[in-house]
């Protein structure tokens, strides 16, 4: 019986690290990382020059604008504006196109960065394409 015992034992130990260890040819799997283009708006020199109010808001207003557009198409993918901070950064853009000419002209759709209250930088940007940051365009509930 107590050879049983010990058999048993030692026959359970080795299915528990058998489980435990991979096949000796299996290879990590790699995450699914896709690049995008981060675009930080920064405080343009036309800021401070257009103070005209009801100016500003059609500027703005066209800024919302654009960016629901491009968000509708499945190209922006996230925006915000940044809080207060020492830098000149005012938002963020994270735009799904292949190039950095995708994503410029891109952004000089919005009337916002044609008229100079805001400029940019681009940069490539990566992540999980999952989320909101699924390829195409976003998903319209009923």
């Amino acid at each position: 019986m107590k050879k049983w015992l010990i058999t048993l034992t030692v026959i359970s130990v080795f299915i528990q690290v058998s489980f435990c260890q991979k096949e000796a040819g299996e290879k990590k799997k790699e995450p699914n990382i896709k690049q995008f283009w981060l675009v930080v708006l920064k405080t343009g020199p036309k800021d401070k020059e257009i103070t005209d109010t009801t100016e500003r808001k059609k500027i703005f207003a066209g800024h919302f604008t654009n960016m629901e557009r491009l968000y509708n198409e499945g190209i922006l993918k996230a925006a915000g504006p940044f809080g207060k901070n020492d830098f000149t950064w005012r938002g963020l853009f994270i735009l799904d196109c292949k190039t950095r000419e995708e994503a410029e002209a891109y952004v000089n759709t919005d009337p916002s960065v044609v008229a100079g209250v805001f400029v940019t930088d681009i940069v490539p940007w990566f992540s999980e394409p999952s989320g909101s940051f699924a390829p195409g365009k976003p998903k319209k509930d009923n």
